[in-house]
């Protein structure tokens, strides 16, 4: 405990100096750069941000993932957190973004979904991996990858989040266990905290934790 009888920061364990190449470097200060100019009205989100995209890129020297794209995601995953409610749910709509329910009732859904549709024609420099990582990064998916992990867990565990049972669960599987089990900690803690809120629950979650739940039961009989 700390002195002032607060929970101590969360901190991860190990280090993850990147020995980035010059243009990362370069491009890495332009994106934060430009990212804490759009979230500059957001102090606390760009705090967050910042600090999630660090997470992302100890996470991804951990797990083997590409730490420059991780940070990049990092940064960019938040982008559209200014964005006002009715703006950004006529944004979704006019890039014809369904997820079979009403868009006003997936509003706090939506901005990663929204910037990953957007943010390529500012940034075209960036592969797919980025955004696919960035649009399912609140909501997840069926097949999530690598990168999709690393960014979802890191959402969800960054230092700045205050410790509940749920987060702290996870934090204390990470370098202990695959990337996978990690994720799945993160994805089912996540609704457990969703439900337990009475917030709405995106339906097509309940399928992607289906689909997730069935892999894991097979590849457990298969003794993987």
């Amino acid at each position: 405990m700390a002195s002032n009888g607060q929970t101590e920061q969360w901190k991860p364990r190990g280090k993850s100096k990147v020995p980035y190449k010059k243009w990362q470097r370069a491009s890495i200060k332009a994106i934060e750069a430009d990212v804490r100019k759009q979230l500059s009205p957001k102090p606390r989100r760009l705090a967050h941000t910042l600090s999630v995209a660090r997470m992302c890129e100890h996470l991804a020297c951990m797990y083997g993932v590409d730490p420059y794209l991780a940070r990049i995601a990092g940064l960019l995953h938040d982008w559209d957190k200014v964005v006002p409610p009715a703006e950004l749910i006529e944004r979704a709509r006019v890039l014809s973004i369904d997820c079979g329910v009403p868009l006003e009732s997936m509003e706090p859904l939506l901005h990663g979904m929204v910037a990953a549709r957007e943010l390529p024609k500012r940034y075209p420099e960036f592969p797919n991996e980025v955004w696919h990582a960035i649009d399912c990064h609140t909501s997840a998916c069926r097949n999530m990858g690598d990168l999709d992990m690393v960014l979802f867990v890191a959402d969800g565990i960054e230092p700045l989040r205050k410790a509940s049972p749920g987060i702290q669960a996870t934090r204390d599987l990470v370098g202990k266990v695959p990337l996978a089990d990690v994720f799945w900690e993160a994805f089912v803690g996540g609704i457990v905290y969703v439900l337990e809120g009475g917030r709405y629950l995106l339906p097509r979650t309940i399928d992607i934790y289906n689909t997730l739940a069935l892999e894991r039961a097979n590849r457990a009989r298969r003794g993987r």
